[in-house]
C-alpha cells in the first residue's frame, strides 16, 4: 500500500530582488487577514490573491498551494518561539528552576499575543503538519528541550527526562492554547504562570529525589 503523499510547501523560489520581496510580504499580510476572516475551511489562494491585488500567478509563483502559505505563517511563528525558548532555557547564567520559570511567563505571555491568528493556524494544521519541514521544525525544539533537561536532571535516565520535558512541554502548550481563547487581565495570567511554574518545579524536585 502505498504512503500518502506529503504536502508540497516549501517556496518555489525565494525573493531575490526588493520587490519580489515586497511582494512576498504582501501576500503573507493579506494572508493573515483572510485567515482571520474567512478561517481555515474557506482560506484560498484566489481569496488571498485578491486581498493583496495581485493575480493568482504571482501567489503560484511563490507558494505552489494554499498549504504552503499558512505553513510559511506558522513557520514565522515557531521560529519566533523557538528563538525564545532557547534564548531562556540556554542562559546558563541562571538555575534551571530559574529559566524555566521565566519561560513559563514569557510563553503564557505570547500566546495572548495574536492569539485569533494562532488558533486559525491551528485550525489549518492538518493541511501541512505531516510535511518534512514541519517535522524539522518541531525536531528543533525537541532538541532544546533535551539539552535543558540533561542540565536540570543531570542523575536521572535519559528516558524519565524525555517524558518529563515531554510531558511539561505539552501541558504548557495546551494550556496557553486554552487559555488565549478567552481575554484574563494580565494579572490573572501571571497568576496562572506562576502556579504553572511552581507545579513544573515541583516536579523536578521529586525526580531528582
Amino acid at each position: 500500500m502505498n504512503k500518502p503523499r506529503r504536502p508540497e510547501i516549501s517556496l518555489r523560489k525565494s525573493p531575490q530582488q526588493a520587490r519580489s520581496t515586497e511582494l512576498v510580504a504582501a501576500i503573507l499580510q493579506s494572508a493573515v487577514q483572510v485567515l482571520l476572516r474567512e478561517g481555515a475551511t474557506r482560506f484560498t489562494t484566489a481569496r488571498v490573491a485578491e486581498r493583496a491585488g495581485v493575480s493568482v500567478g504571482s501567489v503560484y509563483q511563490y507558494f505552489p498551494n494554499k498549504a504552503a502559505i499558512l505553513f510559511r505563517l506558522q513557520a514565522d511563528e515557531w521560529q519566533q518561539t523557538t528563538a525564545m525558548v532557547r534564548a531562556l532555557l540556554q542562559d546558563q547564567r541562571k538555575a534551571p528552576a530559574r529559566r524555566l520559570r521565566e519561560l513559563v511567563h514569557a510563553f503564557l505571555r505570547s500566546e495572548f499575543a495574536e492569539a485569533q491568528v494562532r488558533m486559525a493556524l491551528a485550525d489549518a494544521a492538518p493541511l501541512y503538519r505531516d510535511a518534512r519541514e514541519a517535522q524539522e521544525m518541531r525536531h528543533d525544539w525537541d532538541g532544546i528541550i533535551a539539552q535543558f533537561m540533561r542540565e536540570a536532571l543531570p542523575g536521572v535516565s535519559a528516558p524519565r527526562r524525555k517524558r518529563a520535558g515531554e510531558l511539561m512541554m505539552t501541558t504548557l502548550t495546551t494550556a496557553g492554547e486554552h487559555l488565549s481563547r478567552d481575554t484574563p487581565a494580565a494579572k490573572e495570567i501571571r497568576a496562572y504562570g506562576e502556579a504553572m511554574a511552581d507545579m513544573f518545579c515541583a516536579y523536578l524536585e521529586s525526580l531528582k529525589r
